[in-house]
């Protein structure tokens, strides 16, 4: 169960104050594959973070009994004086990995990063696709019930690319997802929900068409995939 309640969310700008969501009540399908679709600025990188712990709202909350992961791909938490690996173990402990667990899953993370010895290098050594690359092994090599995905498949080459689609598939068979993105091809391959953040607020649909009719409605073609 994941349930926003009465979540407010501003930002101070130099035409005052912008917000995103206010006295926002919805309730999240249990055990869907939910994509979140609105035009850019709407607020949908930001209601990720606050699901995933690393934003706060003015006011309200979020209320789940699943463990949710940081929005995946993330790279801006890192940081740049350890290496990767120390970056990965730092995160373990965090979450309350230790022992084989956490070999485990620095041994996932360095496997799927492709990154060779850069591991053991300082991250701020890394280029921007390796430290995606890093960010993105780090988030699905330890465990949720829902996994956070913020535009994470549009970075990285074709391969990169593939695997993303890969891995996110077999986890589909265990967890869920929640995906921004602006490729329908993507919600559609791995969404049955959509939830639209519009002018009018955030509103749930269970079917994950009407929420892109809803979203298309407002995008020329040129800019619809």
């Amino acid at each position: 169960m994941i349930e926003l309640r009465n979540l407010t969310k501003s930002f101070r700008t130099s035409n005052g104050r912008k917000f995103l969501f206010r006295d926002v009540n919805a309730c999240f399908p249990e055990g869907k594959n939910i994509g979140i679709l609105g035009r850019n600025g709407a607020g949908k990188s930001t209601l990720l973070r606050i699901m995933g712990g690393i934003d706060y709202p003015d006011s309200g909350r979020v209320v789940t009994d699943q463990r949710i992961s940081w929005p995946m791909g993330l790279s801006g938490g890192f940081q740049g004086s350890m290496t990767g690996r120390e970056n990965a173990a730092f995160i373990c402990g965090l979450h309350g990995i230790w022992g084989q667990s956490k070999r485990k899953v620095l041994d996932q993370v360095q496997e799927f990063a492709e990154i060779g010895n850069y591991f053991d290098s300082p991250v701020k050594s890394y280029s921007s696709g390796m430290r995606s690359r890093l960010a993105f092994g780090l988030s699905i090599a330890v465990e949720f019930d829902c996994y956070l995905v913020d535009e994470v498949m549009s970075v990285g080459d074709a391969h990169f690319k593939q695997k993303c689609r890969e891995v996110i598939a077999e986890k589909r068979k265990s967890a869920n997802f929640i995906i921004v993105a602006h490729s329908m091809s993507t919600l559609k391959e791995n969404c049955e929900v959509g939830i639209f953040l519009g002018d009018t607020g955030l509103k749930v649909y269970e079917n994950l068409e009407e929420a892109i009719e809803l979203y298309l409605a407002g995008v020329s073609p040129a800019k619809a995939n």
